[in-house]
């Protein structure tokens, strides 16, 4: 079964991609998956495009991927806060800004109580600021990204216990 290919689609997702400094992303509409993924020097892979009961497409990935310098640890047992039901998870890709504007206070600091629904920063994507908000009440005991940080769909980005 063949799915036809957006270009345009492909093209922003690249764009987002590359603008984000990214090394995956992924994109699901109507039963077709599209997924990209760059290797650590920075070349973009080849398009995978499934459909919903179809194998993945062959994608060609390098052997090993260089070292980067720059990388951040990863994180311990204790600070692995992806599957915590007490954190607030990016709903999408793009990047992340704790306040409505540069000279705003943020939305929240560490000590504060939140009320479920209550904005805890914005996620831009493709130009648009989405609030993202909290799921629940309590208080904000750890702020995990800071503004202008790139973050993945599901990424943690607030604790609130």
């Amino acid at each position: 079964m063949s799915t036809p290919l957006d270009t345009k689609v492909i093209g922003k997702l690249a764009e987002i991609l590359d603008k984000n400094n990214l090394t995956e992303i992924e994109y699901e509409d109507e039963g077709c998956r599209i997924s990209l993924s760059r290797s650590v020097q920075g070349a973009i892979a080849p398009v995978q495009v499934m459909a919903p009961a179809a194998q993945p497409a062959p994608v060609a990935t390098p052997a090993a991927p260089a070292p980067v310098a720059a990388a951040a640890p990863a994180p311990t047992a204790e600070e692995d806060y992806s599957k915590s039901p007490n954190a607030v998870k990016s709903p999408m890709v793009g990047v992340v800004y704790l306040s409505a504007d540069p000279n705003s206070p943020n939305y929240v600091k560490v000590g504060d109580q939140v009320k479920e629904g209550d904005i805890v920063c914005l996620i831009e994507a493709m130009k648009t600021f989405n609030p993202v908000k909290s799921h629940k009440s309590g208080t904000v005991s750890k702020i995990l990204v800071e503004a202008g940080d790139p973050v993945e769909y599901g990424e943690p980005l607030v604790i609130v216990e």
